[in-house]
């Protein structure tokens, strides 16, 4: 299993990443979702949150 250390500028992942790509959270009901490719159905996904500028 890889490893994910976060500092205050920088995030490192040492785990085989497939792809990395950007999506806009949207409102779904009560709640919220980030869209993603159904290809990944199933699959472990990591979600980082930016703080806003």
């Amino acid at each position: 299993m890889g490893e994910i250390k976060i500092t205050e500028e920088k995030v490192i992942l040492t785990e085989d990443i497939e792809t990395v790509y950007e999506k806009e959270v949207t409102p779904f009901g009560t709640s919220a979702k980030i869209g993603c490719y159904k290809k990944y159905i199933g699959r472990k996904a990591l979600v980082v949150v930016l703080k806003e500028e």
